[in-house]
């Protein structure tokens, strides 16, 4: 039975490359009304994400691309999806815009910026 186990370990290991991540954030509503710059964003998750503690330190563990209005986040575990989350609505705030955007996940590994629904309560009146 030892042989299997240290076998099993043994394959673990093997899958060297470190588990990748990727999360994409999705700005297309107010990126095409303008209101934000997808551009921006993405340099200013750039220039927040920290690695080890440290911003500036993204170097082959962090990769953020940008396809139109979508950016994407790879980064190696661990590197948690809130943080995202978290560094979106320090975005908005820079931006005065935390009180029309808020950050959704429609699925595991993305979020999108949304507006606000101001009828919501108006419709729940009924």
């Amino acid at each position: 039975p030892k042989m299997v186990v240290k076998g099993l370990k043994k394959k673990q290991v093997k899958g060297g490359k470190k588990q990748q991540l990727k999360f994409t954030v999705d700005c297309q509503q107010p990126a095409d009304d303008n209101i934000i710059e997808p551009k921006d964003f993405q340099t200013f998750l750039t220039n927040r994400i920290k690695v080890e503690g440290k911003t500036g330190n993204l170097g082959d563990k962090v990769t953020i691309s940008r396809d139109k209005a979508k950016i994407t986040v790879t980064a190696e575990a661990p590197f948690s999806k809130r943080y995202l989350k978290y560094l979106g609505k320090k975005y908005l705030k820079s931006q005065q815009l935390r009180d029309f955007l808020r950050i959704v996940a429609p699925s595991k590994t993305s979020y999108e910026l949304r507006y606000f629904n101001i009828n919501e309560d108006k419709d729940e009146e009924d």
